[in-house]
C-alpha cells in the first residue's frame, strides 16, 4: 500500500472543534490526516499542524477535489488553494471527491489535470473516490491504474462492497474504508460486541481492525482524547478467522451515503 493504513478523518469537523481534533491526534501520534475542499475546514487543519510542530516531513495529507472544481481551467487552481489554507507547498494525496455528476466533465479531463497537478509537484500521489467499477475503468483508461493510489469508498460490516473492492484489489488499485462505522451504528452490533469481548476490545477496535485486516486504510474521526488514542490501538488487533467470517455474514447492502444528484449508479 503506497498510503498510510490508519489516519484521522475529519469529515463534519469545523472551527475550534477540527483544531482541537487534529492537536490531540498528532499529539497521540496520527501521521496521516484526510480532508476535502468540501469540508470547509482545510485552512483550520493548517493551523492545527502549524502550531503542532510536528515537521511536515512525517506528515501524510489527503485531501479532495470538490465537483465544482473538476474542469481543467479551475482545477489546479483549486488545489492550489487547499495547499495555501493547509500552508504547506504540496499534499501527498489528492483525491477526486465524486465523480462528476451527470458527467458534465469527463473523467479524462479532470483525471488529466489532476495528474498535471502531479507533475508540478503540488501533489505527492493521486487517486479517486466513491468510484464505481464502470468509472474506475474509465480512471485507468485515462491515466493508468499505476497513477491511481486509491479509492475511496464507503466501507463498513454492514456495507462491504466486495464486488467493488475485488475489482479494485485485481487492478492494482488501494483501497480506503470511509464510514467504516456505519455512523456508529456497527458499534451497536451484538455480533460485534461478542468479538470485542473475546478480545477484551472495544467495539470501535474490532471494526477499524476488520477493515485493516481485509487490506484497506481507514480514516475514523473522534473528537475525544480516549476514542483517537483507543482507535489508534485498532492497528495492534489481529481477528481470527471465526472473527472474519462472524463479520462477512453482517454484510446487507446498507448504504448510508448517497446523496442525490452526486451519487453515481451504484454498483
Amino acid at each position: 500500500m503506497t498510503i498510510p493504513a490508519f489516519g484521522l478523518g475529519t469529515f463534519r469537523l469545523k472551527g475550534d472543534v477540527v483544531i482541537a481534533s487534529v492537536k490531540t491526534a498528532l499529539e497521540l501520534g496520527y501521521r496521516a490526516i484526510d480532508t476535502a475542499q468540501i469540508y470547509d475546514n482545510e485552512a483550520e487543519i493548517g493551523q492545527a499542524i502549524a502550531e503542532s510542530g510536528v515537521p511536515r516531513s512525517e506528515l501524510f495529507i489527503t485531501t479532495k477535489i470538490w465537483t465544482e472544481n473538476l474542469s481543467k481551467e479551475k482545477l489546479i487552481q483549486s488545489l492550489k488553494a487547499s495547499l495555501e489554507k493547509l500552508r504547506t507547498d504540496y499534499v501527498d494525496l489528492t483525491l477526486i471527491h465524486w465523480p462528476s455528476p451527470n458527467d458534465d466533465v469527463p473523467v479524462e479531463e479532470y483525471l488529466h489535470a489532476l495528474l498535471e497537478a502531479k507533475k508540478e509537484g503540488l501533489t505527492r500521489q493521486i487517486g479517486i473516490s466513491n468510484f464505481t467499477i464502470p468509472l474506475m475503468e474509465k480512471a485507468i483508461a485515462a491515466v493508468g491504474a499505476e497513477n491511481i493510489a486509491t479509492n475511496q469508498i464507503e466501507l463498513s460490516p454492514y456495507l462491504q462492497n466486495r464486488k467493488v473492492v475485488d475489482w479494485a484489489k485485481q487492478h492494482g488499485i488501494s483501497v480506503t474504508s470511509y464510514m467504516t462505522l456505519a455512523y456508529g451504528k456497527a458499534l451497536k452490533d451484538e455480533v460485534i460486541a461478542r468479538i470485542a469481548a473475546k478480545h477484551k476490545a472495544t467495539e470501535a477496535q474490532v471494526i477499524l481492525a476488520w477493515a485493516m485486516g481485509e487490506g484497506y486504510a481507514v480514516i475514523p474521526s473522534s473528537t475525544k482524547r480516549e476514542n483517537l488514542a483507543s482507535n489508534q490501538q485498532a492497528q495492534a488487533l489481529r481477528l481470527d478467522d471465526e472473527d472474519k467470517k462472524a463479520i462477512a455474514a453482517l454484510d446487507c447492502n446498507d448504504r448510508l451515503v448517497s446523496p442525490e444528484g452526486l451519487a453515481p449508479q451504484w454498483d
